[in-house]
């Protein structure tokens, strides 16, 4: 779809999208590769845990950002996790891997927009899933 830095305000070397692959009304599908030079890498070689949670949060933005854009906004809009409930871990990606990252979106609420976010391994292995609470502010 779009360039991803023309939908997320983050940038190197903190950007944990590759792409956003797909987005109708209510969900949103990106993807990240998980490469040497990933700023949540630990020594192991695997992605911390808070690494997971950006991208999801990143995942979020990058949904945000391309309805921003298609709305008319000249930039994406920043958003800020106001609260993670009920994350899950079930597996730590590693260099190499590709992480696909399903965003739903729930209610919204004076700003405050609720969503569930999963991710898988490679397609088909769960890595995580979490509900957050993002304020995304307006111009």
């Amino acid at each position: 779809m779009d360039n991803i830095q023309a939908l997320i305000p983050q940038r190197p070397p903190i950007i944990m999208v590759d792409e956003l692959t797909e987005a109708d009304e209510e969900q949103a599908l990106c993807q990240l590769t998980v490469r040497e030079d990933n700023f949540f890498l630990q020594s192991d070689g695997t992605m911390a845990e808070t690494g997971i949670i950006e991208h999801i949060a990143q995942s979020a933005s990058a949904y945000a950002g391309h309805k921003a854009l298609q709305g008319g906004a000249k930039v994406p809009p920043v958003g800020y996790i106001g609260e993670i409930k009920n994350f899950h871990l079930y597996q730590l990606p590693k260099v190499g891997d590709q992480l696909q990252t399903t965003i739903v979106m729930g209610p919204e609420a004076q700003g405050v927009t609720l969503l569930h976010g999963e991710t898988l391994r490679n397609g088909k292995e769960l890595v995580a899933k979490t509900q957050m609470k993002i304020f995304i502010a307006q111009e």
